[in-house]
């Protein structure tokens, strides 16, 4: 061959050597066969395993909430006997300020209850509809306040619908029922519960009756009472702002919290 033609050979092709690939023989074939079918059948055994082990783990997770369902059922059980021998030894009693203390103490076990009893109806939920939320709470606390001689006593709810993060709403449950029982306790007429988005971040849980306004130089923080120990408490917890002033018109007291929605 002329170094004419070399020259019209790709770069390297002139030295280049080519191997010719050996016929496979049936041997070679069976044993990928069996090599293949040994793999599969790894497979399909630590598929296998994976199943028995998430059929397992789902029963594991049957087993705790039902237990999970029996401890609340049996908790709110509990609680609601609590409240009501509270209640009982409230009315057997001659002192006045000792039955006062039963009885709120009655009222504020039977809160508990009914918040617990509420929020598992939002089981599963990152978020709760809040307003529907409290008026399904003052509906039960509208119902103790006749049952503790207050008939002419009446919580209406008010403002805007806002879906508020779980972990704020039990907080704010105790906050309003402290609230409640305050103004139901210190003032008169109806009693108005009102939430307000105040920003795209932000909103307000205000409280307000229609009784005496409050005294010159109050200060929730210098208070001692338990109420006001409780509210403060779950205020911090959630990072919100406690403030006070009169209420519609001019007239009773109204106490608003401030908090993050989000």
């Amino acid at each position: 061959m002329t170094n004419q033609h070399l020259a019209h050979w790709p770069d390297g092709a002139a030295g280049a050597s080519f191997e010719i690939p050996q016929p496979r023989t049936a041997a070679s074939y069976e044993r990928e066969l069996t090599n293949n079918r040994y793999t599969e059948s790894q497979l399909r055994q630590a598929l296998a395993q994976d199943q028995a082990l998430l059929r397992h783990k789902d029963e594991l997770i049957e087993q705790q909430q039902l237990l999970s369902r029996e401890s609340d059922h049996r908790l709110m059980n509990g609680l609601q006997l609590v409240a009501s021998l509270l209640s009982l030894q409230s009315r057997a009693t001659t002192n006045a300020e000792v039955a006062a203390q039963l009885a709120a103490a009655a009222n504020r076990v039977a809160t508990v209850t009914s918040v617990h009893r509420r929020l598992h109806h939002f089981d599963g939920a990152q978020t709760v509809a809040f307003k529907h939320y409290l008026e399904d709470l003052c509906h039960d606390f509208s119902a103790m306040l006749c049952s503790a001689d207050h008939p002419e006593k009446t919580i209406v709810v008010e403002g805007d619908e806002i879906a508020l993060p779980t972990a704020t709403v039990v907080p704010l449950g105790f906050i309003v029922n402290e609230l409640i029982t305050n103004a139901a306790k210190y003032g008169t007429g109806r009693i108005v519960v009102r939430l307000e988005a105040i920003s795209e971040t932000g909103a307000a849980l205000s409280v307000s009756n229609d009784g005496p306004v409050l005294p010159e130089g109050f200060n929730p923080a210098a208070c001692s009472g338990l109420g006001m120990k409780i509210i403060r408490s779950f205020i911090n917890q959630i990072g919100g702002e406690l403030r006070f002033g009169r209420g519609d018109c001019n007239q009773g007291t109204r106490f608003t919290v401030l908090f993050h929605s989000k």
